[in-house]
């Protein structure tokens, strides 16, 4: 098991930038790929971006693709979403998850551990 807590989010303007990052306790980080989801008032958690646990594969929601980023420090064990050009439709609660594993996988009920998520308001 590992513990993830997120960071980063806020309140930015449509067309800035904001970078978000998982935190996860222990030492075995690197056996987790890693998935990034969000859920706005009303609507299910949908699927952002997954790594693999080595960063070797990495996976986008098509809303996001060309904007947003998915990356890890093994070292640090942390992981990373870079947001930019941000529309007001990625207004959302954001969440990291892991899952024991290498491969990216898109569907929340893949993932046991989940941080307890940041809001990210992107203004019109």
């Amino acid at each position: 098991q590992v513990q993830l807590v997120e960071s980063g989010g806020g309140l930015v303007q449509a067309g800035g930038s904001l970078r978000l990052s998982c935190a996860a306790s222990g030492r075995t980080f690197d056996l987790y790929a890693v998935g990034w989801f969000r859920q706005a008032p009303g609507k299910e958690r949908e699927f952002v971006a997954g790594i693999s646990r080595s960063s070797g594969s990495t996976s986008y929601a098509d809303s996001v693709k060309g904007r947003f980023t998915i990356s890890r420090d093994n070292a640090k064990n942390t992981a990373y979403l870079q947001m930019n050009s941000l529309h007001a439709e990625d207004t959302a609660v954001y969440y990291c998850a892991a899952r024991f594993g290498s491969s990216v996988y898109t569907a929340a009920n893949g993932y046991r551990n989940w941080g307890q998520g940041t809001q990210v308001t992107v203004s019109s």
